[in-house]
């Protein structure tokens, strides 16, 4: 069974108080069951993991890398500006799908740039769960391939 990561930056662990309105009611322990169910269902071996540590998110990137596991990744605020993670993301040979829960494109515009987009395999966004959901799939499809 391939071996999925699925990686989340700042502040999701404060999912379902963090801007109701924006990222949704829905807490990260919600998240971490909706993604082990959906790849479970596609024959992936998923585990979700959140940091606020961007060294600590290289680190898993790094992980995924040596052990050739995809990644589904929402890196949230580093999305904009962390060229480390970009680079961490570029050295990846597995299929990464970047996936964001709300639309950055339609929020303010310091928002609009993400550095990861460049090196991922594609991008999910605006969706809230179905995100990840959506991205799981992706991975699924693109390692049948």
């Amino acid at each position: 069974m391939p071996r999925v990561l699925v990686l989340n930056g700042p502040n999701l662990n404060r999912l379902g108080t963090r801007e109701p309105d924006i990222y949704g009611h829905d807490t990260f322990d919600d998240l971490v069951r909706e993604c082990v169910a959906a790849g479970e269902g596609l024959g992936l071996d998923v585990e979700v993991r959140q940091t606020n540590d961007e060294s600590e998110l290289v680190g898993w990137l790094h992980e995924a890398e040596d052990a050739g596991a995809a990644v589904v990744l929402n890196p949230a605020a580093f999305t904009h500006y962390s060229y480390a993670l970009r680079d961490a993301c570029a050295m990846l040979t597995a299929p990464l799908v970047e996936v964001h829960l709300s639309n950055p494109a339609a929020r303010e515009e310091f928002r609009h740039t993400s550095v990861i987009s460049a090196v991922a395999s594609g991008t999910i966004a605006g969706f809230g769960l179905d995100s990840y959901r959506l991205g799981l799939r992706a991975v699924a499809a693109l390692l049948g391939d």
